[in-house]
């Protein structure tokens, strides 16, 4: 825009290379909106061309330099002046003193562009990568911005955890419950069974939750806010004694994430699976593990050998750590029975 309307003004428009053949991915905006972007990989070039049109016809368009930049930036919503670029790119398309007399293009690029971390958008905090070009006026800069989106990809051996436990509420409820897997890829498919070895309460029915843990900042600043992403039903009446319940949970229709650690050491993303039961005086009784998201490579990429650097990707080859059962309503059943350790969430999902 032009200062009080006077001068010549522009309109700026970036354009990819190839964009008919680049990959594409949706993503849902902190609206609720979904949005199609371009996709990128770690290690992948960003090309393309600036085009600069002017609005005024036989007038020129004066500037202190035309510049593009490639950023990485973690934003946190509560704190929006608290932001930290991770990537920070420029390249100059135009020195101060060119004047443009036309609509101009100018080619860009930014080969071997490091982007270590995932896109994301969540209830807190956002880490977007996007291009920006600035033309640099006395008064009012013209600026434009076009996001991309960016995957990390893992691989992880066939050989996988499953998780196996014997949980219960002492001369009550002793049941016995099974997951194929500690690590899920996102369009995996989670199998289980459930087990009663004792029923002597009243169950009204059972159900199985993804909940999305979404941590931010660190220390005593620390905010955790728990979402639950998705319950299934997998039991509806009182079972007996003996009584084996499946569970097969497709993981390909719901909005999921890998699980992000640590990410600029700003934030991470957690997932787990929440057991409940329900008995026929509306009291709760749940049991919570972790488990690993991850994304799997494409085939296609497999075969060009595309490979990733590091970054915050999920490379621990150990299962999650399996937390202690717990009752989320006081009551006058004995105490809960379980002899794992606890883990580390110190927020449990509590909504249930």
């Amino acid at each position: 825009m032009s200062f009080f309307g006077f001068g010549q003004s522009a309109d700026i428009q970036i354009i990819l290379n190839n964009e008919d053949k680049l990959r594409t991915t949706k993503v849902k905006l902190e609206d609720g909106k979904i949005e199609k972007r371009f996709l990128f990989y770690d290690g992948e070039p960003i090309e393309g061309e600036v085009v600069v049109k002017l609005k005024k016809a036989n007038q020129k368009l004066e500037h202190y330099g035309i510049k593009i930049e490639f950023i990485g930036l973690i934003e946190t919503f509560y704190d929006r002046n608290n932001q930290n670029e991770f990537i920070s790119l420029k390249r100059d398309l135009a020195t101060a003193g060119e004047i443009l007399q036309q609509n101009t293009r100018f080619n860009f690029s930014f080969l071997n562009v490091e982007k270590p971390y995932e896109s994301y958008i969540g209830n807190n905090v956002k880490l977007r990568y996007f291009l920006r070009v600035t033309i640099v006026k006395k008064f009012s800069d013209i600026i434009k911005e076009l996001d991309i989106a960016v995957h990390t990809l893992s691989t992880y051996p066939e050989r996988n955890t499953n998780i196996k436990m014997e949980v219960g509420i002492e001369d009550c409820l002793h049941i016995e419950f099974e997951y194929n897997n500690s690590r899920y890829h996102l369009k995996d498919v989670i199998v289980g069974k459930i087990y009663f070895l004792l029923v002597r309460i009243k169950i009204k029915y059972m159900e199985i939750a993804i909940v999305k843990q979404e941590v931010v900042g660190n220390g005593a600043s620390t905010f955790r806010e728990n979402e639950t992403l998705a319950k299934y039903e997998i039991m509806d009446g009182s079972p007996v004694k003996g009584e084996s319940i499946p569970i097969r949970l497709f993981l390909n229709g719901y909005d999921l994430t890998p699980t992000l650690k640590d990410v600029g050491k700003k934030f991470s993303v957690k997932y787990f699976l929440n057991l409940v039961l329900v008995d026929e005086e509306d009291r709760r009784y749940y049991k919570q593990h972790e488990i690993t998201l991850w994304r799997k490579v494409d085939e296609e990429l497999r075969k060009k050998n595309f490979t990733q650097n590091g970054g915050e990707r999920i490379t621990d080859s150990n299962p999650p750590i399996i937390e202690s059962i717990s009752n989320d309503i006081k009551n006058n059943h004995d105490e809960i029975i379980d002899d794992d350790e606890e883990g580390d969430n110190e927020n449990p999902t509590s909504t249930l």
